[in-house]
């Protein structure tokens, strides 16, 4: 095995496991999905997938070590490279964010759906609140102006974990792989749960309070 230090290790394998976790869960886009992890937050590297790999084929030693470029530091048991335009997204959202250590992108078709409403994402259920408060932005495709990053950092503000983006999904993100899992967990079932009460009318659906919102998303915290 390659020579990793202990920490990278965990990582990759914790990592990696999520890629499993999204295939068995049919939450996969073929290859044209990224997840990344950032390995710590004195150094600016990041694992993220091969492109070229399916979600069930990645491994904890294939996934490509790269910079905030996307530039490859380095590239793990392949020869694939990296989704760069995709990485982007990454990169914005982990240099706006230290403290964010994993950022899951989504876009099944609920999650979808609900990223195309005007109404975006409603507290309709449990899984709404405990993922906090929610972020917007209008996404125009891949990044690759200064003033767009910045747009991302903004509209993403210093504290949420979850942001839509505008007929493209949703990234979720955590201080731990666990927590991004758990975000996007949260994510998937609210939109599902979402897009079957949206035939009733948005008019007749009851919306759960800020306060009962706020007690849940403690309560989460606190288990």
């Amino acid at each position: 095995s390659m020579g990793y230090a202990k920490g990278e290790k965990i990582l990759r394998c914790k990592l990696a496991s999520v890629f499993r976790l999204m295939d068995l869960y049919g939450w996969t886009h073929g290859i044209n999905n990224n997840i990344t992890a950032r390995l710590n937050q004195e150094e600016e590297h990041f694992l993220i997938n091969p492109y070229g790999m399916m979600f069930h084929e990645v491994t904890a030693s294939s996934l490509v070590k790269v910079d905030m470029q996307g530039n490859i530091v380095e590239s793990g048991t392949t020869n694939f490279g990296v989704n760069t335009a995709g990485f982007q997204l990454h990169a914005a959202v982990h240099s706006a964010r230290p403290d964010i250590k994993c950022i899951i992108h989504i876009h099944t078709p609920s999650v979808l759906a609900v990223s195309s409403l005007k109404c975006g994402l409603l507290p309709v259920c449990q899984e709404t609140a405990v993922i906090g408060e929610i972020s917007q932005h209008p996404y125009l495709g891949p990044i690759s102006e200064p003033e767009e990053k910045d747009k991302i950092a903004r509209n993403l503000g210093p504290i949420n974990k979850v942001m839509f983006l505008t007929n493209y999904g949703a990234v979720c993100c955590g201080e731990t792989v666990e927590e991004a899992f758990f975000n996007v967990y949260n994510t998937v079932l609210a939109c599902e749960t979402q897009v079957k009460l949206m035939p009733l009318g948005v008019d007749n659906l009851l919306l759960l309070s800020e306060e009962s919102r706020k007690q849940m998303y403690d309560a989460a915290r606190k288990a």
